[in-house]
């Protein structure tokens, strides 16, 4: 069975250090930005504890994960290395 992608989970820490120390204080206090702001965090978090729920339920069910780092990143034989990678 082949790995179930999912990304890493730095890219949701990443995110959301981003959004709460930089973003956070750059839109300011009581700010209608601020109100967006914060549905955004929330909804980063619910999603990022959707892909626990997954990743404990593929666990369970002995089907590998594999993290990705990025779209790029593949370890499918059947999907053809970027060009920059291509031997000539």
């Amino acid at each position: 069975m082949d790995p179930i992608p999912l990304p890493s989970h730095i890219h949701y820490e990443l995110l959301l250090q981003l959004l709460e120390r930089q973003t956070m204080h750059a839109v300011g206090r009581k700010s209608p930005q601020q109100e967006q702001l914060h549905e955004l965090i929330v909804t980063l978090r619910k999603a990022f504890t959707q892909q626990k729920h997954l990743e404990e339920s593929c666990e369970r069910a002995k089907m590998p994960i594999d993290y990705r780092w990025s779209l790029n990143q593949s370890n499918s034989p059947t999907t053809p290395a970027p060009p920059s990678q291509q031997s000539a």
